[in-house]
């Protein structure tokens, strides 16, 4: 949001998916975490960055100056997380999946024709 922190991405997605556990919800503060799945060794990140571990596995970049949720981050995976909202064309991808459903706002009801699982997508 403020500009302090960027990154760079040079891979493409190994999935897009939007979470609505309410771990992601508590973590950026709203009803879900759109983001884009690539290879945490293909992204390049400078500026302030703080992380937050949410869980044993993953972990929550965020700007050290502005506090914007920024990232996901599985690093015995190899994978990071980029946010849509952090995108500078984030139409230019397409959710695949959404996730954790079984814990989705009550209100949310989906316009599109992507594949919903209940609990984490099956591997």
């Amino acid at each position: 949001m403020c500009g302090a922190l960027t990154y760079r991405a040079d891979a493409g997605p190994i999935n897009v998916r939007v979470c609505h556990c309410t771990i992601c919800q508590r973590a950026t503060g709203t009803s879900f975490f759109a983001r884009i799945l690539v290879p945490l060794e293909a992204v390049q990140i400078s500026g302030p960055i703080h992380w937050y571990n949410s869980s044993t596995e993953l972990a929550r970049g965020f700007c050290a100056r502005c506090g914007s949720t920024l990232f996901s981050k599985r690093e015995s995976h190899g994978v990071i997380g980029l946010g849509f909202g952090s995108l500078d064309n984030p139409n230019d991808f397409d959710p695949e999946e959404h996730i954790w459903v079984s814990e989705q706002q009550k209100w949310l009801h989906f316009a599109d024709e992507v594949p919903t699982h209940a609990g984490p997508a099956p591997s």
